[in-house]
This record gives C-alpha cells, sequence and structure tokens, in this order.
C-alpha cells in the first residue's frame, strides 16, 4: 500500500510504502541564515518526517544534497557529521545546483527503510 502525506498539486512531502519511506527535497524555512544554519533546519526537519513516516535517521538508505556553492560543502559537513553517526551512514550524493530560490542554499531529499 501506497500512502501519501502533506499533498499538493506539486508533490507529497513523504511517501511511504510498507517496507520504506521517501522525503521530498526539504529546504530551511528561516533562509536568511547562512548554510550551517539552514541545514540545522533541513535536519530537523527530516527528523521530524521521518518520525511521522514510523522510521528515523538510522534507516536512512539514500540522501540527495543540493548546494548552492560546493565550496560550502564543508560547512554543510560540520552539521551533517554532528547529526548522522558514522555506523548509519547513508548512500549520498552532494552536488551543486541552481535552487529554487537565491536565499536557498542546501536541499535534502532522503529515502529510508522503515
Amino acid at each position: 500500500m501506497i500512502e501519501r502525506k502533506h499533498s499538493n498539486k506539486v508533490l507529497s512531502k513523504i511517501v511511504t510504502t510498507e517496507s520504506s519511506a521517501y522525503l521530498a527535497g526539504q529546504v530551511a524555512d528561516d533562509t536568511t541564515q547562512d548554510v550551517a544554519g539552514q541545514t540545522k533546519q533541513v535536519l530537523a526537519k527530516i527528523d521530524a518526517l521521518l518520525a511521522e513516516a514510523g522510521t528515523d535517521k538510522t534507516k536512512m538508505l539514500s540522501v540527495t544534497i543540493w548546494l548552492a556553492n560546493i565550496d560550502d560543502k564543508g560547512e554543510m559537513n560540520s552539521v551533517w557529521f554532528e547529526w548522522v553517526k558514522p555506523e548509519d551512514t547513508p548512500a549520498r550524493a552532494c552536488v551543486e545546483a541552481r535552487l529554487a530560490r537565491p536565499d536557498i542554499l542546501v536541499e535534502m531529499k532522503v529515502e529510508a527503510a522503515r
């Protein structure tokens, strides 16, 4: 069974199956913050959405990270390293991309087991 939550005409924030959870790309609400501040917000949103989907960050399978400027990878990683445990790291891609608005510095999309 497929379940969709927080859906609109464009996307669902969460899509689940019996064994998996898929999160739409998450961005910070307060985009006046730097990359570290935005990353903290994004990771907090991911924690909340994963919990709502019946899973958590220890069950992440894959994460895609888009940065407006790849030179910010170290700053983003400093927050990431505090958040994810080394034994629970997912498959991950991190790339530079032009994001939806110039004030968005980081976006993350997660797939996790349930």
